[in-house]
Formats: C-alpha cells, sequence, structure tokens
C-alpha cells in the first residue's frame, strides 16, 4: 500500500508511462517542482491536485493517499453499459 502523496504521484506517472517532465509540462511547472514531490520536498498546490486527478483520472482522496479505493467514472455511459459495468465489478469481487 502507498502511503504519502510523493509515491502515490510517481506511482500514477509511472503507471501511465510520464516522465517527470512530461507532467511537469502537462501543469505548466518546472521538472524540479515534480521531482521535489516525489522526494517528499515539497507538496503540490491545490490547483496541481485537482490537474493531477484529470491526468491520472483518479479522486483527489486516492492522489493524496487518504484512500486505496478507487473510483471510475461512468457517468458518459448509456444505462445499459453502466449496468454492464456493475455487474462484471460485482462478478470481480466473488
Amino acid at each position: 500500500m502507498i502511503l504519502n502523496i510523493a509515491d502515490r504521484i510517481k506511482y500514477l506517472r509511472d503507471k501511465v508511462g510520464m516522465t517527470q517532465t512530461d507532467l511537469a509540462q502537462r501543469l505548466g511547472i518546472s521538472r524540479s517542482a515534480v521531482n521535489s514531490w516525489e522526494m517528499s520536498l515539497s507538496s503540490p498546490s491545490l490547483q496541481n491536485i485537482v490537474e493531477m486527478t484529470k491526468i491520472f483520472h483518479v479522486n483527489a482522496d486516492y492522489l493524496l493517499a487518504s484512500s486505496d479505493r478507487l473510483t471510475v467514472d461512468i457517468t458518459d455511459l448509456k444505462n445499459e453499459e453502466r449496468e454492464i459495468v456493475l455487474r462484471l465489478i460485482d462478478c470481480l469481487k466473488r
């Protein structure tokens, strides 16, 4: 289990195949700022946290490492598609 935001940012960035430079460019900040976050030398601003939730498709609780619970936004799916996703999740939990 990942216990802090520094590790969570690095984990998510690596998971999607981004470099520190890639993430920095997406956020409009320096690569050294991302490096500082990942080394626990500083913390991202609220604005950068919000942007990273969009980039990594996670909620703020997950990014901030206050929860290991992942969420998936299925609001754009049709009702039938939502039902299929929910049934699949239910089957996987068994």
